[in-house]
């Protein structure tokens, strides 16, 4: 393998890993999302929605 191959081959698995990092993250942040909706619907308030009097 040349020089200039290696470092194609290395640049271009770095793009896949990054990218799929990117992908995998917009899917987790998608179903937390989700998760966090159901839960509001179901009457869960996050602690840091507390107005301020109930502190």
């Amino acid at each position: 393998m040349t020089h200039l191959a290696y470092v194609v081959a290395a640049y271009a698995i770095s793009a896949l890993a990054i990218g799929g990092l990117a992908v995998w993250i917009l899917l987790d942040q998608r179903a937390q999302k989700q998760a966090l909706k159901e839960l509001e619907e179901r009457g869960v308030r996050r602690r840091s929605a507390r107005t301020e009097a109930a502190r």
